[in-house]
């Protein structure tokens, strides 16, 4: 449970059936989301992730309640900031669930708790800390529209391309939502407009925002951008794949072997 936050047995008994439920209509409606556009997919995990932040902070709130009861008057329960239950050092280590700093850092993002994220950057936690869909402080704040979380992770030295799972970067993410004033920052500090997912997509290949997309093809015609360019850009993998398959056909490879997920070069162009 988000936050690692301790409640009764009734209550955990209560959440586990909440959990089966929310599984359930995730799993019904997974072939309705695989069929949505890019951008609706966004919004639609802004959504989720709003109503688990809510649950969050209601759970959050239930954990300090009971803490109360018992008579509990740690300085875990005098402040503000829920992320205290993630940190490891606590004296009551052995009823809480700990998390990695990193993890952290990620979740007071989440929360646009600015003061939380920058007292974790100044102990030097990197800025460019990711989940395990590779997704960074800085593609939810692209994703979540904030300014002031972009810039202070900038400051801090975070990746401008970082690249998730699927090799989207921030600024992927700020043109798909149509966010111009972080499209404008990302651009300004070096973004990567020629930035290739793994769908073939570059940043104003997504972007449907007709003020967002004037200013993304703007900048990348005053740097000299030709149309030769992004295709010779979009076909690079491709071509790297090609070039490999030569490597290993001339040494003698074989070139039906899968790799760890079973598929071989033949069924993974397929």
């Amino acid at each position: 449970m988000v936050k690692g936050i301790l409640v009764n047995r009734k209550a955990d008994d209560s959440h586990k059936a909440q959990l089966k439920m929310e599984h359930a209509d995730l799993v019904a409606e997974m072939q309705t989301v695989e069929n949505l556009p890019t951008h609706e997919r966004l919004q639609l995990a802004r959504l989720r992730r709003t109503q688990q932040l809510k649950v969050a902070r209601q759970k959050e709130k239930e954990w300090l309640k009971l803490q109360r009861a018992k008579g509990n008057t740690t300085s875990a329960l005098s402040g503000s900031h829920t992320t205290h239950h993630f940190r490891s050092n606590s004296s009551s280590a052995s009823r809480h669930i700990s998390f990695e700093s990193s993890v952290v850092l990620l979740e007071a993002a989440s929360r646009n708790d600015m003061h939380e994220v920058a007292e974790l950057l100044e102990r030097g936690i990197t800025p460019d800390a990711a989940n395990e869909d590779g997704l960074t402080a800085l593609h939810q704040c692209c994703i979540d529209n904030n300014v002031e979380m972009l810039s202070l992770l900038l400051n801090y030295g975070a990746n401008v391309d970082a690249q998730d799972s699927d090799k989207w970067t921030p600024l992927h993410a700020a043109a798909t939502c149509g966010h111009l004033e972080l499209v404008r920052i990302l651009i300004d500090r070096g973004a990567n407009l020629l930035a290739v997912n793994t769908d073939g997509n570059m940043p104003y290949d997504l972007c449907d925002d007709e003020n967002t997309l004037d200013y993304i093809e703007a900048e990348m015609s005053k740097r000299g951008v030709t149309q030769e360019l992004i295709d010779e850009t979009r076909s690079s993998t491709e071509r790297q794949m090609l070039k490999d398959l030569m490597e290993v056909a001339r040494t003698g490879g074989d070139l039906e072997e899968p790799d760890y997920q079973g598929a071989t070069p033949v069924s993974a162009r397929a």
